[in-house]
């Protein structure tokens, strides 16, 4: 997997996401019709052969809002405190 960037497209055009309203991707709120379409977008993402390179790109830019990767902003937060643990527990080990 190459490091997803901005200036890498190459990921990008072979998203499933690429032909559907990009709204579906960022709900307003968590409750209600926000949760139905989640749980869409992240039926989009289920499939996607790039679903990693969505995920670690929104990771390494700090996407803060919307489902990148199959992942909602809760689920980013979580993977990015796991990281900061295991690179602290790393650092400490050296």
């Amino acid at each position: 997997m190459k490091l997803a960037t901005w200036d890498c497209e190459d990921w990008r055009v072979r998203a499933h996401c690429r032909d559907v309203d990009p709204g579906l991707f960022f709900p307003v709120g968590v409750t209600g019709e926000a949760e139905v379409q989640i749980r869409r977008a992240k039926r989009v993402c289920a499939d996607c052969d790039v679903r990693l390179e969505c995920l670690e790109f929104a990771l390494r830019t700090n996407q803060e809002f919307g489902i990148w990767g199959g992942k909602d902003e809760e689920e980013r937060r979580v993977i990015r405190r796991i990281r900061r643990l295991q690179r602290r527990a790393v650092s400490r080990a050296i």
